[in-house]
C-alpha cells in the first residue's frame, strides 16, 4: 500500500510538472501559424494618450511625468480624424497583410472598452468611442488579421508596484495577485469582444523585471483557452518559453544582437522582427530621421530570407491620421510589393546561410535570389541547392540567364542588371 501511494503520489506530481510544461497547440492554431509566416508584412500601430506630447511611447518615463500628472492628459485625448478604414488601406496599399497594435502600453491606458479600469478610452477620454472595435471590424472586411500588443509593465497601478524590490516571484508591498488577475480579465476581453479577426497576442515588457513570477503557464492557457488558434508571442528578448507561438525579435534579424536585448537563440517557431520607419514607435514630432524606402524593401527582403515576417511600425498623430512621410514611404514599398511579391509572400528563408550578396527565398518549386550589394565576381555560388535545377531566369525581364550546377552548388552568371537600384531578383526553377 506504501508503495501504491508512494507511486500516485510520484505520478500525480510528475503529472502536474508536465501540464505546466507541456504545450501542444490545436490544429487551428497550426494552420494560423502556417498563415501567418505566409503574410511575411504586417504593420505594427503604437497609438495612445503619449501621442498628445508627440515625443515617443516613453515619455512619461523618459521626462519623468509623475502618474497624477501624465494621466489628466487623456482628458485632452480626441482623435478626430480617426477612420479606421483609412488606415487599413494604408496597410494594404503598403502590401501588408495582418496589423498589431497597442491596446494597452506602458503608461497603462487602455485604448479598448474594458471594465477593469476606468483608465480607458471610453471613460477617461471625451472620444467615448473603442477604436479596436473599428480597426477590428475594417481588418475583416479588407481580409486582415489584427493582433493585440498588451503591456505586461505598467508605470501607474500600484498593484503592479513600479520600481519595488521583488521578493518571492512579486513585487513587495503590493497585492501581485490582483495585477495578475487584472491582466487576465483585459485579455478575456481582447480576445472575446473583438470577433475571430484577432489572430494574436503580442506582449511586452516583463524584461523590466525578469525575477517576478509572471504566472505565463495561466495566462497562457487562459488565451489558448479562449481561443485555441491565438497566437502568443512575448518580446521577453530571451529564449521561448512553453505556450508560446512565434518569436519576436526587436530591431534585429533572428540571430541578431546590435541593441544587446535579443540574448535568446533562434527557435524552430514562426518568427518575426519589427522596425521603425523613423527612430520612434510613438508619434515623435522632432524625429525627422525617416528610412527610404529601399531600405525598408531591402529588410523586409532579407527578413524573408530570415524566414521571418517583418513588423514595420506607424506612429499616428493624436488626432489619428497617420502622417504622410509614412504614408509615402509605405506606398513605395507597396508598388514594389505589386511586383515583386511572389518573391516574397508564401516563402520560407533560411535556404543557404546568408552571403554578403543578399538572400534566398524558396516557394514550392521557385527559388528566389535576391541581390541587395555588388558581388565581387560576375556570378553568385549557392551551396547546399540538392535538387536538380531545370532553368534560371531574370524574374523581371524573364531573361533566360547562364548558370551551371556542380557538386559544390549552383552558379549564376549575373545579367547586366544586377546592380540594380533596390533588388535584382533571380528565378530558379528546380524539378
Amino acid at each position: 500500500m506504501k508503495k501504491l501511494i508512494a507511486f500516485i503520489i510520484v505520478t500525480g506530481f510528475l503529472n502536474a510538472s508536465y501540464s505546466q510544461t507541456a504545450y501542444i497547440p490545436t490544429a487551428e492554431n497550426l494552420k494560423n501559424r502556417q498563415e501567418f509566416q505566409d503574410r511575411k508584412f504586417g504593420m505594427f500601430i503604437h497609438w495612445g494618450i503619449y501621442s498628445l506630447l508627440a515625443d515617443g511611447e516613453w515619455v512619461m518615463f523618459n521626462k519623468k511625468i509623475p502618474y497624477e500628472k501624465y494621466s489628466k492628459i487623456a482628458n485632452e485625448f480626441y482623435p478626430h480624424d480617426f477612420n479606421a478604414n483609412e488606415w487599413v488601406q494604408i496597410a494594404k496599399a503598403a502590401g501588408m497583410k495582418y496589423i498589431t497594435i497597442t491596446s494597452r502600453h506602458h503608461d497603462g491606458f487602455s485604448m479598448f472598452n474594458t471594465k477593469a479600469s476606468s483608465y480607458n478610452i471610453m471613460d477617461a477620454t471625451p472620444y467615448k468611442k473603442d477604436p479596436m472595435k473599428d480597426l477590428a471590424a475594417a481588418c475583416k472586411a479588407e481580409g486582415l488579421k489584427l493582433n493585440f500588443y498588451y503591456s505586461l509593465l505598467d508605470w501607474g497601478r500600484k498593484d503592479y508596484g513600479f520600481g519595488k524590490n521583488i521578493v518571492n516571484g512579486r513585487p513587495e508591498d503590493t497585492d501581485w495577485d490582483s495585477y495578475i488577475n487584472f491582466m487576465k480579465t483585459q485579455l478575456t476581453e481582447l480576445l472575446t469582444n473583438y470577433g475571430d479577426v484577432v489572430a494574436g497576442i503580442w506582449f511586452d515588457g516583463d524584461w523590466e523585471r525578469k525575477t517576478a513570477n509572471w504566472h505565463y503557464e495561466e495566462i497562457y492557457q487562459l488565451i489558448h483557452r479562449l481561443r485555441p488558434e491565438v497566437m502568443i508571442s512575448n518580446n521577453h528578448h530571451s529564449d521561448i518559453k512553453p505556450g508560446e507561438d512565434y518569436q519576436a525579435f526587436e530591431k534585429d534579424l533572428p540571430g541578431g544582437n546590435s541593441h544587446g536585448w535579443n540574448s535568446g537563440g533562434v527557435s524552430n517557431l514562426p518568427l518575426e522582427t519589427c522596425e521603425t520607419i523613423n527612430g520612434a514607435w510613438g508619434f515623435n514630432i522632432t524625429d525627422r530621421n525617416y528610412k527610404t524606402s529601399k531600405a525598408l524593401i531591402q529588410y523586409l527582403v532579407k527578413a524573408a530570407g530570415h524566414n521571418a515576417n517583418f513588423l514595420l511600425n506607424v506612429g499616428p498623430q493624436a488626432d489619428g491620421k497617420i502622417q504622410q512621410e509614412f504614408v509615402d514611404t509605405l506606398k513605395k514599398v507597396g508598388e514594389w510589393l505589386q511586383k515583386n511579391g511572389e518573391s516574397i509572400y508564401g516563402t520560407r528563408g533560411n535556404v543557404i546561410s546568408t552571403p554578403e550578396w543578399g538572400t534566398v527565398t524558396q516557394k514550392d518549386k521557385k527559388l528566389f535570389i535576391h541581390i541587395l550589394n555588388a558581388p565581387s565576381q560576375d556570378f553568385i555560388l549557392l551551396p547546399r541547392i540538392t535538387q536538380k535545377v531545370a532553368g534560371v531566369q531574370s524574374f523581371s525581364s524573364r531573361q533566360t540567364l547562364k548558370w551551371k550546377q556542380q557538386p559544390e552548388g549552383l552558379f549564376v552568371y549575373l545579367p547586366a542588371t544586377a546592380l540594380n537600384e533596390t533588388d535584382e531578383i533571380i528565378e530558379v526553377s528546380v524539378k
